[in-house]
């Protein structure tokens, strides 16, 4: 009985001793699975060549003609033309009520009021400190919900694009806001 506890401990030993082994990390003694399945894997580093797709690059550009989950469709060219099409006929789908306005005042307030002005008559901080010149006055211009989400999507003149800051709908709640600040300034 001692002697088979001995051989036990001893190889219980040598079964601690060789899993230790540092060399064990740089290389398998044994693989289980072939490299070409998965068990080691080939990694691909994102746009780096790779040979199992068509334009030999890893991330794969979207299918032509589709449209991501949640993006809608803007069909006015950024152009003069898409301008003043954008101005005669673009109305907004939302219904204007005090939860959008509410929205609304909350975006202008973080994205449009530091040139516009709190109020829409072109006077904000950037202005009065003159690092812009030249922002309109809302009673002053002709615009339409049509013209202003244009300008949103696209910017013009000085302004740049706010697209990719907000969303359709809360592109459409600032519309309805400056709306409501220039019915405010018109009085």
């Amino acid at each position: 009985m001692k002697n088979l506890l001995n051989i036990s401990f001893i190889g219980l030993f040598l079964v601690l001793f060789i899993s230790c082994n540092s060399d064990k990390s740089t290389k398998r003694s044994i693989q289980y699975m072939s490299e070409t399945d998965m068990y080691t894997p080939v990694p691909y580093d994102t746009y780096t060549d790779n040979p199992y797709f068509k334009n030999g690059l890893s991330a794969q550009l979207p299918v032509e003609g589709t449209i991501a989950r949640g993006t809608v469709v803007y069909d006015y060219p950024n152009s003069e033309e898409g301008y003043q099409m954008a101005k005669d006929s673009l109305k907004s789908p939302i219904i204007k009520n005090e939860k959008s306005l509410e929205k609304g005042k909350k975006n202008y307030d973080i994205y449009c009021a530091i040139c516009h002005g709190k109020t829409g008559d072109g006077q904000g901080d950037l202005v009065k400190n003159e690092k812009f010149l030249g922002v309109p006055n809302y009673k002053d211009r002709d615009i339409t919900q049509g013209s202003t989400y244009h300008v949103i999507m696209y910017g013009r003149n000085m302004m740049g694009s706010h697209a990719s800051q907000l969303t359709d709908k809360e592109r459409w709640e600032v519309v309805q806001y400056v709306d409501h600040l220039r019915a405010d300034l018109l009085k």
